[in-house]
């Protein structure tokens, strides 16, 4: 078995203690960072806020992002769970987790991890494609009571996947 990398999430980590992942700060991440791991699982905000919630860290996404832009993804298994409010941000429903599994995609990688939109409300997300979420939203705004329950369903989901 591959080692797993999780870049942000510690709630999430410790979901997936049994597979021992490494948690890599997204402030911190490098180039040799990505490098370094075929399953790369990836969290994101809504419309790429640096504030994040402190169940899932402090992150600055746009010092990384030139660096996801720049990477070949190719050989690597990559999933994204993304951070939105469906009230505040209704019309753009964690945008980001799409930008970000398109530019992945885009570069080579494979996007592990979609998600039915069933049990979501929300106007509009870019994250849909053919009929699913491009990866897990997490809504801890107005909906934290169900962020375990998904978040157990999507790592049980994600072991069948890796």
């Amino acid at each position: 078995m591959s080692k797993i990398a999780i870049f942000v999430a510690k709630f999430l980590a410790a979901k997936m203690e049994n597979q021992k992942p490494d948690l890599i700060l997204v402030n911190e991440a490098s180039t040799e960072d990505l490098a370094r791991y075929d399953t790369i699982i990836f969290g994101i905000s809504t419309i790429g806020r640096d504030t994040w919630d402190q169940k899932f860290g402090n992150v600055d996404w746009s010092k990384f992002m030139p660096t996801i832009s720049s990477f070949d993804f190719t050989g690597k298994k990559v999933a994204i769970f993304g951070l939105g409010d469906h009230i505040t941000y209704a019309y753009h429903f964690v945008n980001s987790m799409g930008i970000l599994a398109r530019l992945i995609v885009k570069n080579g990688g494979q996007l592990l991890g979609k998600v039915s939109p069933e049990g979501y409300t929300f106007q509009d997300s870019d994250a849909l494609e053919g009929g699913l979420f491009l990866g897990l939203p997490i809504d801890e705004d107005f909906e934290p009571e169900l962020t375990e329950d998904r978040l157990n369903c999507w790592v049980e989901q994600l072991k069948n996947e890796f």
